[in-house]
């Protein structure tokens, strides 16, 4: 076989014999949100990961496993994959369970991460390459805070520095009252001090009950979505491939984090794309703790494997928002038995591209599953694969 990604090239006419190499260049094929996302040699995913202080449902989950997916597509299409997904371990909701439980909060918070870590092993999620913690990159939202005010995009008030986010509100194409009623729902106007509603804290003094720790500002914890801004650059630089979290972070979080990073380097934008996973519903409404609505993955894998469960949060479009039935679970282990039955018959490679194709197509799970149980064979032992739905994997 005479192929350019390892060959040391060939010198002399009578050695070009042809090709028999099967597939094409991929990396330039995947698309994500409709736009062309052209990769080489690495791409770097960065996932906003859990604030450890409750167990994992579906919601969580189907974030997690898309992250997963589109790094094992863009990594099926030919390129290396550097993934991250941080813990957010400096939280005020964090610190406030610890205290409810009488724990320590980051003991508590390494607790809840092992949990997470076991049903992310069940749904086949790979552990990321890097997973950077708020509490180990303090410094580097020290670092963060004073490049924003070495380049004018923040002020100090008594203890905070604060963020100028009137850009980002601009930016983001919500109306003024949206806006403020999205950041008002994670806290983001708590703070006494700032210019505007539309400032958010990079550095925040601490209660006696917060942890906290010194600055040139004085002793105090780090702003939510500096957090992530630090942590990502500091991880992957000043820019990534594809930033991965649940629909709900498009804005505040990700705006802000993204409008931080890139007001300190100078670099835009940076996220080349984003995938925002759609919600899951549940009774009618978002699946969140307050409306004491969830569904644990825990109790889902008595019922089925972690495969089947994968698959049933793949069947559809990653920004779809979406109402979880029961009856969804076994309708997702008797779709994967049709799989594997498909797998085990006789077929070529004829198939395995045209999966791969629909998978590079904004991760068309459904377009890919109808192709490999048409096809069967190489097809579907293709996307079996590349989704990672078989129990050994």
């Amino acid at each position: 076989m005479v192929s350019s990604r390892i060959s040391s090239g060939v010198i002399g006419l009578s050695g070009r014999v042809p090709a028999v190499d099967t597939d094409p260049v991929l990396s330039s094929s995947l698309t994500l949100a409709g736009t062309a996302l052209p990769l080489v040699g690495t791409a770097r995913v960065y996932t906003c990961g859990i604030t450890p202080y409750d167990v994992t449902h579906l919601g969580h989950a189907a974030t997690f496993v898309w992250s997963d997916a589109v790094a094992s597509v863009a990594h099926a299409l030919g390129v290396a994959v550097e993934t991250c997904r941080n813990v957010t371990d400096v939280d005020d909701v964090l610190t406030d369970a610890a205290i409810r439980s009488g724990r320590a909060y980051d003991e508590f918070a390494l607790t809840q991460e092992f949990l997470f870590d076991r049903d992310m092993r069940a749904l086949k999620v790979a552990r990321p390459d890097h997973t950077p913690h708020a509490r180990t990159h303090v410094q580097q939202v020290v670092q963060l805070a004073a490049a924003l005010l070495r380049t004018g995009h923040a002020y100090e008030r008594s203890g905070h520095v604060f963020f100028r986010g009137e850009a980002t509100m601009v930016a983001s194409g919500l109306g003024e009252q949206e806006a403020l009623r999205r950041s008002a729902e994670f806290g983001d106007q708590s703070d006494d001090g700032r210019e505007s509603a539309y400032d958010v804290p990079v550095w925040r003094p601490s209660p006696p009950e917060h942890p906290a720790w010194p600055s040139p500002w004085g002793w105090g914890r780090p702003g939510w979505h500096a957090e992530c801004a630090a942590m990502a650059w500091a991880t992957f630089g000043s820019s990534i491939d594809v930033l991965v979290g649940g629909e709900d972070l498009t804005f505040p979080h990700h705006a802000y984090q993204a409008a931080m990073v890139e007001a300190a380097t100078g670099v835009a934008p940076f996220a080349r794309r984003h995938l925002h996973v759609g919600a899951v519903h549940h009774d009618g409404v978002k699946m969140a703790k307050s409306t004491h609505n969830l569904v644990l993955v825990g109790d889902l894998l008595e019922q089925a494997s972690g495969a089947a469960l994968r698959l049933m949060l793949l069947m559809r479009p990653w920004a779809e928002h979406w109402e979880f039935l029961p009856e969804m679970v076994p309708a997702a282990a008797e779709e994967l038995e049709r799989l594997y039955a498909a797998a085990g018959r006789p077929g070529g490679d004829s198939g395995r591209q045209a999966v791969l194709a629909a998978l590079a197509a904004d991760l068309d799970v459904r377009g890919a599953l109808a192709l490999a149980q048409a096809e069967g064979g190489a097809a579907a032992r293709t996307l079996l694969d590349v989704l990672k739905l078989t129990e050994a994997s």
